[in-house]
């Protein structure tokens, strides 16, 4: 199937040989039983598919994980509670006996840097970082540092960088190190990592597989190598997400295509309008020709898709000036997340990178004068006319 139409169907309507729903159902046991209870024992011991304990699996998150491991090309996914949860399962995994060392990018989500400075570090794993735009950084620091695990982005948050993936996924792999990937940003619409050699995807799915700003999770995806030893951690520690989120999810995921193809034509047409407002002093956005990952872009990006982040900087404008900005907008929501239906603008230095101190976020390029827009799939005129009037 295409994609389009794997979107709609993956996941849906296990045949059991009796009727059946047109849509997966809410399981909401927290155990289950069997005629026999020789099937039960085969189902505990992985010899027989099918639940046992909710902990190690559930039909309807099941039916999810399905999904978009389909979506992005996957031997298996799993569903957890959140974004950042699939993240630290993601890397716990990818560092089960091999060297505690993370390669990570020097740009990344806020809460991915707390994790990796407040969490990981002090659990013993070293952290290097290296610059992703550049990879022969990359490869220097593979040799120098020989690390268990690599972290990087798909779409740099929030400066929207675009690192060459495809060759950072083959220092990888020829040094056999499991390559993480965040790709919530690009969703497997735009690149399906795995596709290039990574070994875990991780997507908040929070953002624009459910799309709708009412579900909190997130999802791994891996190759046939790791699936099992994901299942295996999942099982014990039961990360996993709750079956109404995991609907929720699932049934956002069915529109998923075509919210994204509209948030990203209303993407390139407000980058565009942007740049030509004197309260802008510059635009970041993936589509712009002369962004300085534009060979990347061009190899890694189906033509046209470039994403639906914005990001730009208003002209002289101090903290007090953003807040008044954002305290004026009428329809685009000035809130903490993105991907949804709805038009959202964030301020990196009050909340995404908030933790950062300013002179780690000046070096990183996130002035205080930047705002971040997530583009919605409303009438972009009616975006254009908001901000114009919130700038003026």
């Amino acid at each position: 199937m295409k994609f389009q139409s794997k979107a709609v169907h993956s996941g849906d309507r296990k045949r059991t040989g009796a009727p059946i729903g047109v849509t997966t159902p809410i399981h909401l046991s927290s155990s289950y039983i069997y005629d026999d209870i020789a099937d039960l024992d085969r189902v505990f011991g992985k010899e027989l598919a099918g639940p046992s304990y909710s902990r190690y699996g559930n039909p309807t998150t099941g039916a999810l994980e399905e999904l978009v491991a389909d979506l992005e090309g996957g031997a298996g996914a799993l569903a957890c509670s959140t974004g950042m949860t699939a993240l630290q399962v993601a890397l716990n995994v990818a560092l089960m006996d091999r060297r505690r060392v993370v390669l990570a990018a020097r740009l990344l989500y806020g809460a991915t840097l707390g994790m990796l400075t407040k969490l990981v570090e002090p659990s013993g794993v070293e952290i290097v970082w290296a610059d992703f735009d550049d990879p022969a950084d990359v490869e220097a620091a593979i040799a120098e540092h020989r690390p268990g695990a690599i972290l990087m982005e798909t779409i740099a948050n929030p400066l929207l960088r675009v690192p060459a993936l495809d060759s950072i996924a083959a220092l990888a792999r020829a040094a056999e190190i499991p390559l993480i990937v965040d790709n919530t940003f690009a969703t497997p619409m735009m690149v399906r990592p795995l596709e290039h050699g990574a070994s875990f995807v991780v997507h908040s799915l929070t953002k624009y597989l459910s799309g709708h700003g009412d579900v909190l999770g997130g999802i791994i995806i891996t190759n046939a190598e790791f699936l099992g030893p994901l299942r295996d951690y999942s099982r014990i520690l039961g990360p996993i997400l709750g079956p109404f989120e995991s609907y929720l999810a699932m049934r956002g995921t069915k529109t998923f295509p075509l919210r994204f193809e509209r948030q990203c034509s209303n993407a390139v047409r407000l980058a565009a309008w942007l740049a030509a407002q004197p309260a802008v002093q510059r635009v970041y956005f993936p589509g712009d020709p002369a962004h300085p990952d534009a060979a990347n872009i061009a190899r890694l990006f189906p033509e046209g898709l470039y994403g639906a982040m914005v990001a730009f900087e208003v002209r002289d404008a101090a903290r007090e000036d953003i807040f008044r900005i954002m305290n004026n907008l009428r329809m685009v929501v000035p809130a903490t997340s993105l991907g949804d239906v709805h038009t959202m603008v964030l301020y990196p230095a009050m909340a995404s990178h908030r933790d950062l101190a300013p002179r780690h976020r000046a070096r990183l390029g996130i002035h205080d004068n930047l705002l971040r827009l997530s583009v919605g799939i409303e009438s972009v005129e009616d975006i254009c006319a908001d901000l114009a009037q919130a700038l003026a």
